[in-house]
Formats: C-alpha cells, sequence, structure tokens
C-alpha cells in the first residue's frame, strides 16, 4: 500500500510505474493504488473547496505543531520559510490563525508567544525572531500571499478597544473607518478583517494584552525585539523618502486588493475628525469600488497606522467616556435605536443596558506602552514633516493633484492622532503615579508639541544656538494643537505641586518643561492661539448635523464634513469644541488664575532648594565625620543611622543637580511668564526666613485633633516634598532592633544572650558605678547603655506613651558583630601578627588602645560641653 508522506504528493507514482512491468498481480496491485491515490486526492479536494467550517483538520498544521514543541526556534523558522514558500495559498490559509497566535500570543493573554517583549539582542533568538518579522521577511510574504486570495479571519469584538466595543454593541458604527465594511448581520461578535489587517492587529495589541509571563521578566524599552519591529514597520509602511515597497504578490488587476479603498477624488478631511461622541454613524455596509491604482499604493500604510492608534491610544476611562457624549448625540442615538429596532427584528434592549452604562474598561498603561507610543508620534512628525515643501504650502485647490501619499503626510497627524493622543496623554497626567516613571509620559507629549525637532535640518539644530527661536511657519500647528500646550501645562503644574522636587529625576521633569515652553516665539505663539479661540463667534454651526453621501455619490464613510472657512479662528474654536465639548471652560495660560499657580510652584522650588541645600550640607558632614580614625572605633553606632560615606557622596551629587535644575527652572519660568524679578526676590526670601526659624518651626502644618496633632493638606504637602518632616527615631530597645545587612546573623545572636547572661548578674554593680558622681561614673556612663528618660518633645502626629524611667545600665556588645569592626579587628591582629605578637598579647593591645581612645573622646565632650 502506498504511504502519503506529504499532501498533494504523487511525484512517487512515475516511479511506480517504471519500476512494475512484470506480473500480472503487481500490474493488478499497482492498478489498485493508483485507484486509492486518485480517490484520495479527489477527497482532499472536495474538502479545500468545502466551507472553512466543513474542512478537516489539515495535514500540515498538525505537522507544524508536533515540531513546534519540540524543534527549537532556528529549524522552526526554517521550516516555515520552505512551507511559506512550496504551499499554496489554500493550504498556508488554515496554518495562518495558529502561526500569528503562536508568535504574538493570544488576545486573552493565555499564550505568550515568542515574548517578543522581553527579547533583547543579548539573546540567540533575537536576530532569528528579526529576519522572519521583517517587513520584507517571510512572515509578511505569507500576508501577502493570503492577502493575494482575499482570505478573511474572524476576530472577536471582546478584544477591541473599549469605545469601539461598545458602539459595536449598540449597533453603531464606529468613527474609525477601519471597522467599516467588517461587522455581520446579524450581530454575531466577530468581525472579518484580510490578512493584512490580522496579522497586524495581533501584533499591536500583544503590547496591551495581559500575559503570564516567567517571574524575573521585565519590560523592556528600545533594545528589545517588539520595539524595533515597530520601528521597522513605521519606516518601511510611512517612509520618509520615497513610496511604500510594492506587494512581491500582486492579484488579476496587478497590485494586492486593498479593501474597500478610498475614493482618490475625496481628501482625507474627515479621517479622526473631532467629535463630541464615537457613537456618530449608522451602521452600513460600504459598497466595494474600483479606486485609481495609485490611490491602493497606501492602503497598507493607512490600515498599519489606523490598527496601531486604535489599539494603543483608543482607550478612555469612564468619565472620559461619559464627558464625550454630548445632549445632541444621545438624542441622534435614541432616534436611531427606535428606526434600527425594527430593521434588525431585535427586541428592544432593556433599560439600563445602554453604552453609558455598561462601558468599563481599566485602562492602566505601562512605561513601555507610553514609550512605544512615543516612537509612534516622533516617526509621523518625521513622515508629515517630510512632505515636500511645494506641497506643504500650496492652497487646498492643487492638494488633488498630489499623490495619494503626499496627501497622507498632510494630514496624517491631526487627523488620525491628534485626538486619541489627547485623550491618552490627559488620562497619564491625572493617573500616574507621582514617581520618576512619569518622564516617559513627559518626553511623549514634549515630542508631539515639538514637531520642529524632527525635520530635516534637525541635524543643524545642534550647531545652532540652544535660544533658536520656533519658526513662525509651525504657528499654525500650534494654533490646532492648542489644548496640548495649554490644558496639559496645567496639568503638569498640578502634579508638580504635589511631587518631590528634592528628587533630582522629579526636578528634571520640571526643567525639562521650563526649557520646552520658553523656547522664543512659542509663548507667543500660544498667547496668539487663545486670543484666536477668545474672539466672539460669527457663524460657527461646530454642531450641526453632517450629510452623509455614500462613495457612489461621490462621498465616503472616511470624509465627514469639510470646513465652512478655514480660517484661524474656526480651526482654534473647531479644535477645543471637538476635544473639550461646546460647553468646555476653557482656562487661559496666561490667565491670573494660572500665573497665581505658577508663583506657588516657585515657591515650592524654592523651599525644594532650602531642603536640598540642607540635605547637602548634613551629607557633608557625614562624610567628613567617616575619618580614618572612625574605623578604630568599636563602640555602638548610632541605631537611627541611615547611610554611609559613600552614600552621603552620591547624595551630594544627586543634590548637586537638584539644585542645577531647579536654577534653570526658575528662569525658564520668569520668561515664560514674565515674573517680576522684586517679586520673585520677596518669595524667596520668605522661604529662606522660614527655613531660618528655630526647630519649631520646621514641623508640617498640623492641627491639634482629640487623638493628638493631625496633619493639613498643607502639611501633607510639606511631607511629599520633603520640605517639612517629624523627627522619627527608634523608640524602643537598641538590642532588640531588626538585624542589619552589616551585622552577622549568628553574632549579633550569640552576643545578645552574652550582654543579657553578663547583665542580669552584674547588674546591680553596673548601677552602682554608674550611679558615681566622679570620673569613674562618667567612663561608666560612656562605657555601659545607659538611656536618658527622652524628651516630651513632638517626634510624630501619633501618639505615643512615653517611658516612664530610663533603662537600667547594662552592657552591650552587639558593635562586635558589625562586619566593619570585624574587618577592623583582623587587620589589627594582621598587624600585631608582623611585629610577632601573640593572640592573647595582641588582644590585650587592642583593648588598651581602644579604652584610651573612648577615654580620649570622654575628655574632649566634656570640654566641648562646658565651652
Amino acid at each position: 500500500m502506498v504511504k502519503h508522506k506529504k499532501f498533494g504528493d504523487v511525484s512517487f507514482l512515475t516511479g511506480s510505474l517504471t519500476v512494475c512491468s512484470g506480473s500480472d498481480d503487481e500490474i493488478q496491485l499497482l492498478f489498485k493504488n493508483v485507484v486509492e491515490v486518485s480517490l484520495w486526492i479527489s477527497a482532499e479536494r472536495t474538502e479545500m473547496a468545502a466551507p472553512a467550517a466543513l474542512q478537516q483538520p489539515s495535514y500540515l498544521l498538525a505537522n507544524l505543531k508536533a515540531d513546534w514543541i519540540i524543534k527549537p526556534l532556528l529549524q522552526r523558522c526554517q521550516e516555515l520559510v520552505k512551507v511559506i514558500d512550496d504551499y499554496p495559498a489554500k493550504e498556508l490559509h488554515l496554518v495562518f490563525p495558529w502561526l500569528v497566535e503562536g508568535i504574538f500570543g493570544s488576545l486573552d493573554g493565555v499564550i505568550v508567544g515568542w515574548n517578543l517583549r522581553f527579547l533583547h539582542a543579548r539573546t540567540n533568538e533575537y536576530n532569528i525572531v528579526l529576519e522572519f518579522l521583517d517587513p520584507c521577511g517571510p512572515m509578511m510574504k505569507l500576508v501577502y500571499k493570503l492577502q493575494a486570495e482575499d482570505y478573511k479571519y474572524e476576530l472577536p469584538i471582546s478584544y477591541l478597544p473599549g469605545p469601539v466595543k461598545a458602539s459595536i454593541q449598540e449597533g453603531v458604527l464606529p468613527d474609525c473607518p477601519l471597522f467599516h465594511n467588517k461587522l455581520q448581520f446579524p450581530m454575531s461578535g466577530l468581525i472579518m478583517l484580510n490578512p493584512f489587517e490580522y496579522y497586524m492587529f495581533n501584533f499591536a495589541s500583544s503590547l496591551i494584552a495581559p500575559k503570564n509571563y516567567p517571574p524575573g521578566q521585565h519590560g523592556s524599552c528600545s533594545d528589545s525585539a517588539y520595539f524595533v519591529l515597530v520601528d521597522a514597520y513605521l519606516k518601511h509602511f510611512l517612509p520618509t523618502e520615497g513610496n511604500v515597497p510594492p506587494s512581491p504578490f500582486s492579484d488579476p488587476r496587478g497590485s494586492v486588493a486593498s479593501p474597500a479603498p478610498r475614493s482618490s477624488s475625496m481628501p482625507y478631511v474627515g479621517y479622526g475628525v473631532h467629535s463630541s461622541s464615537l457613537l456618530k454613524r449608522h451602521i452600513s455596509h460600504q459598497p466595494s469600488v474600483n479606486a485609481d491604482p495609485a490611490a491602493q499604493e497606501i492602503w497598507r500604510s493607512e490600515t498599519l497606522l489606523q490598527v496601531f492608534v486604535e489599539m494603543w491610544l483608543h482607550h478612555y476611562s469612564l468619565e472620559v467616556y461619559q464627558k464625550l457624549q454630548s445632549p445632541q448625540v444621545k438624542l441622534a442615538l435614541l432616534q436611531y435605536r427606535l428606526n434600527m429596532s425594527s430593521m434588525l427584528c431585535q427586541p428592544p434592549a432593556p433599560p439600563g443596558s445602554g453604552t453609558l452604562h455598561t462601558y468599563q474598561e481599566p485602562f492602566s498603561p505601562t512605561e513601555e506602552h507610553v514609550l512605544v507610543v512615543r516612537l509612534l508620534v516622533k516617526h509621523l512628525h518625521a513622515f508629515s514633516n517630510s512632505l515636500k515643501q511645494e506641497q506643504a504650502s500650496s492652497s487646498p485647490s492643487t492638494h488633488s493633484h498630489a499623490s495619494p501619499l503626499e496627501e497622507f503626510k498632510r494630514v496624517v497627524v491631526q487627523r488620525f492622532v491628534q485626538q486619541k493622543l489627547y485623550v491618552f496623554l490627559q488620562h497619564c497626567f491625572s493617573h500616574w503615579p507621582l514617581d520618576a516613571s512619569f518622564r516617559a509620559v513627559l518626553e511623549t507629549w514634549l515630542s508631539y508639541i515639538q514637531p520642529w525637532r524632527y525635520t530635516e535640518e534637525k541635524n543643524n539644530l545642534k550647531a545652532e544656538a540652544q535660544n533658536r527661536s520656533v519658526p513662525d511657519k509651525w504657528t499654525s500647528f500650534v494654533q490646532e494643537n492648542l489644548l496640548m500646550y495649554t490644558k496639559l501645562f496645567q496639568g503638569f503644574l498640578n502634579r508638580s505641586l504635589r511631587t518631590d522636587l528634592v528628587n533630582a529625576k522629579n526636578a528634571l521633569m520640571v526643567f525639562r518643561v521650563a526649557k520646552v515652553f520658553a523656547q522664543p516665539n512659542l509663548p507667543e505663539m500660544i498667547q496668539k492661539g487663545e486670543q484666536l479661540f477668545l474672539e466672539p463667534e460669527h457663524v460657527l454651526h461646530h454642531r450641526q448635523a453632517r450629510v452623509f453621501l455614500s462613495p457612489a455619490h461621490g462621498g465616503s464613510f472616511l470624509s465627514s464634513r469639510q470646513p465652512a472657512g478655514t480660517d484661524s479662528v474656526f480651526k482654534v474654536k473647531s479644535h477645543v469644541y471637538g476635544l473639550e465639548g461646546q460647553d468646555c471652560q476653557y482656562k487661559q495660560m496666561f490667565s491670573s488664575e494660572l500665573r497665581g499657580v505658577v508663583l506657588k510652584l516657585v515657591q515650592i522650588i524654592a523651599q525644594a532648594r532650602q531642603t536640598a541645600k540642607r540635605i547637602s550640607d548634613q551629607s557633608a558632614e557625614v562624610a567628613a565625620n567617616s575619618s580614618f580614625l572612625s574605623w578604630f572605633s568599636v563602640g555602638f553606632s548610632d541605631p537611627n543611622y541611615t547611610f554611609n560615606g559613600t552614600e552621603a557622596d552620591d547624595m551630594g551629587e544627586c543634590v548637586k543637580k537638584t539644585h542645577e535644575f531647579l536654577d534653570r527652572a526658575l528662569d525658564y519660568l520668569c520668561q515664560i511668564f514674565r515674573l517680576n524679578s522684586g517679586q520673585l526676590t520677596q518669595l524667596m526670601a520668605n522661604v529662606t526666613s522660614t527655613d531660618d526659624d528655630g526647630e519649631s518651626k520646621q514641623l508640617p502644618d498640623y492641627i491639634q485633633g482629640e487623638n493628638g496633632p493631625v496633619l493639613t493638606d498643607l502639611g501633607r504637602m510639606q511631607i511629599i516634598n520633603g520640605l517639612r518632616r517629624f523627627e522619627v527615631e527608634y523608640q524602643g530597645d537598641p538590642e532588640l532592633q531588626p538585624i542589619r545587612s552589616y551585622e552577622n546573623t549568628f553574632l549579633v545572636r550569640l552576643l545578645f544572650r552574652l550582654s543579657s547572661f553578663i547583665n542580669e548578674r552584674l547588674g546591680s554593680h553596673m548601677e552602682a558605678l554608674c550611679s558615681r558622681q566622679d570620673f569613674l561614673g562618667r567612663a561608666s556612663q560612656h562605657y555601659l547603655s545607659v538611656s536618658p528618660v527622652p524628651e516630651q518633645r513632638r517626634r510624630s502626629p501619633a501618639v505615643r506613651q512615653t517611658r516612664g524611667r530610663g533603662q537600667r545600665p547594662r552592657l552591650s556588645l552587639r558593635a562586635l558583630a558589625s562586619y566593619r569592626t570585624l574587618l577592623t579587628l583582623l587587620m589589627l591582629y594582621l598587624l600585631f601578627a608582623l611585629f610577632s605578637f601573640g593572640l592573647l598579647s595582641s588582644t590585650a593591645l587592642i583593648l588598651i588602645i581602644s579604652l584610651l581612645y573612648e577615654l580620649l573622646l570622654l575628655l574632649l565632650t566634656d570640654k566641648l560641653k562646658k565651652h
């Protein structure tokens, strides 16, 4: 019987016919085998022609699944390359969803995949994965191969971003063109995607999908395979030079079929158009049109960008989502439900099942997520700024003559990214922890509001002066992104008031923002934009009903409206109303109210500088006291001592940087808001006089409650910023403190038992010695641990019970368990051994030297007290 090793492989029949030429039995056996093989091939063809739901499991898929577990990554990739090259699209169609899931992981996070986010250049698989997933690599070749055959793949709606999912569940078409013509009736909970869309959806979702990674693995930044692949895809499909490379596979019309292509005669005016709601348009099926081939050349670029923006930025918290709903939209939604209920033959939804009640999406982006978004923003600026100068400065009438890619560059930032990035950043500003990890969000924001950094002339900017003015050609960008500058700046001010500015990393963030907004000509641009917004409205129907035209009548679902005018007032107002709603209460960046907040920040910066100076002085004093003689001290160290000389030096460096950052930030804030030097000097003087007051003035602000002091909001702010603090000391038995990292655990416990035994036997004699008023009594008090009754000082807002009696004199041997003490003793024993001293004599000398050293310290202390 013939064994079928490979699907569709019947090449062995020829060899069989040439060999078998003997008896009738052999010919009959051969004929029987040929018939069986023919029937098997016929059955396979029937299965391939049958619907996907009725197909039998693929032999190729089964073999790949078996090899996936046992073979190494390199061998698997090599075999996949051969499979992609040799097998037809009908077979690869069944393998594609499984392969995508095996690489990027499942959407629910159960399957991890290749761990692209944790794959670094130092690993062996790094280059293998990058080569296989390269934009021109084997995996993308498989995508194009399936794209040419027009296959579709299902994606559950439950894994889409929250606003999109909520809109689809309400039966309303999302505003993103990516989801048009992909929904099915009746609603099945699935959308149909072509191979390119399916691949990019899974790639983008692997960044935000919750996955159970092995312990010890942490997200990476710019050196991970995922980050490098995002950069490679952006450079390939959104090129700053030249055009998008064509697909290696073509359909009969000459190019890979693009899904529902955009009409070439329609501009991109409606892409990502600002609206007060996500629930705007009725569900409808967009008919397929035969667009101009030139318009199809960038469909992959559009799809890539839309997928990245939707999956990474289109996530709203419930309060933001509700704010985006205007009364007009809610009314339109109600009318639409009444009209559609009979059309879809569906029972009306029960009360309380609306989107505003059911929308819930926990949204907490990671630092890695934000860094990838920053990479997207930077590349989009470079992509948009690569537009030819004649196209960028030409009138709208000449835009129709531009190539699709040039037209795409002209509108890519404003129409695709602005709205969703604004909400994304606003959420991060409000919910991100008050720590140094906010730097990733901050740099993403600063990258967006400085598009002039990503122009062709950026290499020449380094050679010019740092105070180079922002070119006037960016005035329109500042005006059309006014909220990105003003509203987010106000959000940053509120964060800075609650941040520890003594920390050098937090001080650096304040310096970075102040430096960016102090660029010459930028404050004037922002002020001009605010003046345009505050001008009286003429005839501006921002919320008027929009007319939709089907592509057959010269319209597009990607284009919703054309502004009545292109004047600056209209642009600024439409921008603000589109992002904040028509009933928004706009706060000017240069108003007296915000100026007061800035002055408050200046005062906090001055206080942080004083605190940093005090810490610097303390660290310098500690470093000076850590002299060579301290190595020979075996006395018990301060139990509240927290850092050594090396740590003090590091702290001094950090404080020095803090001083530099805060000083320069003050200068920049004065330039931005034109602060009066006299007023600023008065604020600094008030802070200095406050810090020079007595110790009682250094306590945080509090009120006296029934159970003791209670911190006020000002007191909490002072503690958070390190401006004031309560004295925190260890109030328990010093012998029972937790074992420190510089102590030997065994010796601490052994010496504690020994000292406890001695104290129990000789306690009365120790008390008698310490009660003497002569020199011997003072020496006994110095060598024996005698803690006085604690002073009645307020050290903490918590109520504490003061001890009513002093501690008994006792011997403490815990200092001998310190590694530093042990090292010092070892060095002394080695030193004495060089001079031929024995063990007993060396021990006696060490005890004598220690006794004399402590007596010397006691005499010096008594003299200082007398003076």
